[in-house]
């Protein structure tokens, strides 16, 4: 007597794991687990039938289909073998009862089974022709599987392919334009570099290139930048005329008390030029009493020390530099003020940097140079030279000192680095012949350039000045205020 279903539904639990059992044995799936018999009133479970007694029966609901992971390769094997090659029309077109919106389905099941009737269908197109759709939602994803499987990968790719391939070949179109042939112009660049000497003049940058200290690729449009600048850092050469307590002589004294403090400190070249723009800019906005006017000048060398100096002086320092005159609160408050005043801009394009850029054309001679500070200096005490222009004064400044110390022509080469001709010169050269040759009125100035660490300077320009003022046709005995500028 065969045994009853609960038995074979115990060996078939019991065994489940054995792949060689005899065929009550057979392993229980997910696909098999909703057709059990019409017994399952008796409490006890009981498995799928075989595939072969399956397919002899009517067809019922089942509950399971909604999961998609229920067709396997197994179920479409055996349907393969019992449909047929109309397997997909058949079951589609009968009423099982598990269909709900088939005007969707249909159409779709319809385009695709005219493709079917001449090609074999593949194993996992037949799968998915099983579920008609018990929610609405798997169907349709189903269905888009499908035609995503039947549809050829030739007819979607290429597409992709030639707009991927055509964006590859503008990428590379802009790469070449845009980073390989910008390293041509360098090469342009340096066959035009000749072209911007005149005639005589030296290319004295050249020799710097292996140095990066010097910056020889960059210094030509640094300079360009300078000269631009300095035209907005030029402070009013006319603020004395809405100063009601003030007069130029007391902007000279100041000044030349400036020079006295910045001596005592030992602080660069740069700090004092820098001070002395700051008090005639902030003068030029700003209407200042008698009585704060040596304030405005401690604050001016302070701000410029912090500016310039890696170490600058304590704001003690200045407050005793000044006989305790003003409180250190007196003094940080009118550094805020001045500041402000200013808008905060101290780029200042400092007269040294352009003597220096001048002494490279000189080969740098130490005496030419030191003349040149000396004559600079001059136009901080001097009212008269603040309608120039910082560059203007570092080139009359080397042009004087050269001719003091005979050291030939102002060559082509001198003209292109100084920025300025002979001609353009003269102006500002006679104003320093005019101040040489009259009698010293700033002591601490005279003082500091007439020791032997500034080669004397002061004295050996003074005793020049005085012998051939008259030839370079500089009177000396007008007053200062009828001397043409």
């Amino acid at each position: 007597m065969p045994p009853s279903r609960a038995a074979l539904g115990r060996r078939a639990v019991t065994n489940e794991n054995d792949e060689n059992s005899a065929v009550g044995t057979t392993r229980l799936t997910r696909s098999k687990s909703a057709a059990f018999s019409e017994d399952s009133t008796s409490g006890a479970k009981k498995p799928l039938q075989s595939k072969k007694a399956t397919a002899n029966q009517p067809l019922r609901k089942r509950a399971a289909l909604n999961d998609l992971s229920n067709v396997t390769k197994g179920e479409i094997v055996e349907g393969k073998k019992n449909v047929g090659k109309g397997g997909l029309v058949s079951k589609a077109s009968q009423p099982t009862g598990v269909q709900k919106n088939l005007s969707r389905t249909n159409s779709s099941r319809s385009a695709l089974s005219t493709k079917d009737t001449n090609k074999k269908p593949e194993p996992k197109r037949t799968g998915s022709g099983v579920l008609a759709g018990k929610r609405k939602t798997s169907s349709t994803s189903s269905n888009t599987a499908s035609i995503k499987e039947e549809t050829p990968a030739e007819d979607e790719q290429p597409s992709r392919k030639k707009i991927h391939i055509e964006e590859k070949i503008t990428i590379e179109e802009s790469y070449k334009e845009n980073i390989l042939e910008p390293e041509l112009e360098p090469e342009v660049e340096e066959e035009s570099i000749p072209q911007q000497f005149a005639q005589g003049v030296e290319d004295l940058d050249r020799e710097d290139l292996d140095d990066p200290l010097m910056v020889a690729e960059y210094v030509v449009e640094i300079f360009e930048y300078l000269k631009k600048l300095e035209v907005d850092t030029k402070p009013n050469a006319e603020y004395m005329d809405h100063q009601e307590d003030l007069e130029w002589k007391m902007r000279g004294i100041l000044v030349d008390w400036l020079i006295e403090v910045h001596t005592r400190f030992h602080l660069l070249p740069e700090t004092l030029f820098l001070a002395v723009n700051i008090i005639d800019r902030f003068l030029s906005t700003k209407v200042v009493q008698l009585d704060r006017l040596q304030l405005v000048g401690v604050t001016a060398m302070f701000i410029a020390s912090k500016y310039e100096e890696v170490l600058s002086p304590h704001v003690a320092n200045f407050r005793h530099v000044a006989d305790d005159g003003f409180s250190e609160a007196e003094i940080l408050s009118a550094e805020r003020y001045v500041l402000t005043a200013l808008n905060y801009d101290l780029s200042y394009p400092n007269p040294m940097n352009f003597l220096r850029r001048i002494s490279k054309a000189d080969n740098y001679d130490i005496q030419t140079r030191t003349l040149g500070k000396y004559l600079m200096e001059i136009s901080l005490l001097d009212h008269r030279f603040m309608e120039y222009l910082p560059s203007h004064i570092a080139a009359a400044a080397m042009y004087l000192a050269r001719k003091i110390l005979d050291r030939g022509e102002w060559d082509p080469t001198l003209a292109h680095y100084a920025g300025y001709t002979e001609d353009q010169i003269e102006p500002v050269f006679k104003l320093m012949v005019d101040y040489l040759a009259r009698p010293v009125t700033h002591e601490a100035f005279f003082k500091k350039y007439a020791s032997k660490k500034f080669l004397k300077a002061s004295i050996l320009t003074r005793s020049w000045a005085k012998k051939h003022a008259f030839s370079l046709g500089v009177d000396v005995s007008l007053p200062l205020d009828m001397v043409a500028r």
